[in-house]
């Protein structure tokens, strides 16, 4: 209904509901469009639960969802990136990166068309800072609050080994010169007791072959991420001490 009264395309966190994309934040009972420039509904402008923005979107950057035209994955990406804060930007670039909606240099090509739009050098850093690796918006979150409390960059979605080179878990983060693992855990992840005693005997298992693991909720993280992030190095710390550091 609002695409044919203003005549515009679903766009930025509209569209990205559309594609399926993962938000840090859920939109608030509003439809974003984006109206061809010197449309009457001016630059931005909220009404009637409508948010309009106006700008150029060339044809290939437009599809269509549900039979609602829509910009695509890639553009969506980068109205989100260049109009919200880093950490919204990098949620919904993993997404489209992870369900392979689109690739980085898919993104870049899209950003040259905008070089001179607000917020472009913003949506650079997202999408250089972006991994198609991180499965959850909670893991997407907990890199950026590594990287702002000067963490080294983990690698994502390790296969660890034992001893006997024998698989003990896919982990979420690895800092491999430390031995230190790092584990997202989400509100689900306890849904049973089972998964709660699989995830004690994994992590058992992980420090019996010489690894440190950290374990990090979305409550803590938002909370007092700092004190996540001395957690992390003073594991750092205890493997040097102990002689596990890579």
């Amino acid at each position: 209904m609002a695409t044919r009264r203003h005549g515009g395309t679903a766009s930025h966190h509209s569209a990205a509901q559309l594609h399926g994309l993962r938000l840090l934040k859920q939109p608030p009972g509003t439809v974003t469009l984006t109206v061809p420039p010197g449309t009457r509904a001016g630059r931005y402008r909220q009404d009637a639960g409508v948010i309009c923005h106006a700008a150029e979107l060339p044809d290939q950057q437009v599809t269509k969802r549900y039979g609602v035209p829509v910009t695509t994955a890639t553009r969506t990406v980068a109205d989100i990136a260049r109009t919200t804060t880093f950490m919204e930007g990098v949620v919904v670039a993993d997404a489209a990166l992870y369900e392979r909606h689109a690739s980085k240099s898919e993104l870049r090509r899209v950003l040259a068309g905008c070089e001179r739009w607000p917020g472009t050098s913003r949506a650079r850093q997202v999408i250089d800072f972006a991994d198609g690796l991180a499965e959850s918006v909670l893991e997407s979150c907990a890199r950026v609050l590594f990287r702002d409390h000067g963490l080294p960059p983990p690698e994502l979605q390790v296969h660890i080994t034992g001893r006997d080179r024998t698989m003990i878990a896919r982990v979420d983060f690895f800092w491999r010169r430390y031995g230190v693992v790092a584990e997202t855990d989400g509100l689900l992840k306890y849904d049973s007791g089972e998964r709660a005693i699989a995830e004690r005997r994994r992590d058992r298992l992980l420090l019996e072959a010489g690894f440190e693991v950290v374990h990090v909720t979305w409550q803590e993280l938002f909370s007092d991420p700092a004190r996540v992030a001395g957690r992390i190095r003073e594991a750092f710390r205890r493997a040097e001490r102990l002689g596990l550091a890579r």
